[in-house]
């Protein structure tokens, strides 16, 4: 079982950490750009539309690039709390000119900083969403109910739990034909490994749950768009 501790912060604002992060960017990309373009194809927009969208915990901006890239004429608002991602990411944006900027934001803050749109035609998070507790899920989905104009949609690609084991065994095994030295590298973490894995699965909750905080925060047209095991795509939009 993790510890209780959050170590968030102190794991994703390391150097180190982010560095080792973006030396494996490309075999992490190669696997999720898939899943990226389901959630840019998500979005109700033509290719030549005028938008603005927000992607929350942005990191380096792997999946804001790919929604630029299905719109090219969209403009981007990544906001994240880790200064060397921030710095990581300019370098891969680099290419996308002023259609981008990035906005420092904690998530676990309540009081969104001003340099974000007030009024949002789209926002999306990516793998970061389960790193926070649970209460604050709650607020931060009725936050960004409120930033969305009226029609703007959310979506949320993120890996959830199950409370059956049975459904478990069946993600654990399948994942697994996929590196047969999986089980090993499971029970053979190092301290740095651990400490990560603790971290990824700390706040990790089901699927349902999380769909009752989307209604419970006003979002109509709630469905899970996309889904492979315990990895999903879900969302919803502000009502009309």
């Amino acid at each position: 079982m993790p510890s209780t501790e959050d170590t968030n912060a102190a794991i994703w604002k390391a150097e180190s950490v982010i560095q080792d992060w973006v030396l494996k960017s490309s075999e992490r990309e190669r696997q999720r750009i898939a899943h990226w373009q389901t959630m840019a194809d998500l979005l109700p927009f033509e290719p030549s539309d005028e938008f603005t969208f927000l992607d929350l915990g942005a990191g380096t901006g792997s999946a804001a690039r790919v929604v630029l890239d299905a719109y090219p004429n969209a403009s981007a608002v990544l906001a994240e709390f880790s200064a060397p991602m921030i710095t990581e990411g300019i370098k891969a944006l680099h290419g996308y000119g002023d259609r981008f900027r990035y906005v420092e934001f904690d998530m676990l803050e309540g009081t969104w900083p001003d340099a974000i749109p007030l009024e949002l035609n789209a926002v999306i998070t990516s793998l970061c969403i389960h790193h926070i507790p649970d209460e604050r899920k709650q607020s931060l989905f009725v936050e960004i109910y409120d930033h969305l104009v009226p029609g703007g949609w959310y979506f949320n690609y993120d890996p959830v739990t199950t409370d059956d084991q049975g459904i478990d065994e069946v993600w654990r095994h399948t994942n697994d034909r996929g590196d047969p030295d999986a089980e090993f590298k499971r029970t053979h973490r190092n301290h740095a490994e651990q400490a990560r894995f603790e971290n990824h699965v700390r706040y990790m909750i089901p699927l349902d749950q999380q769909l009752a905080y989307f209604r419970a925060a006003g979002f109509e047209a709630i469905d899970v768009y996309w889904k492979h095991l315990e990895n999903v795509i879900y969302g919803g939009r502000r009502k009309i």
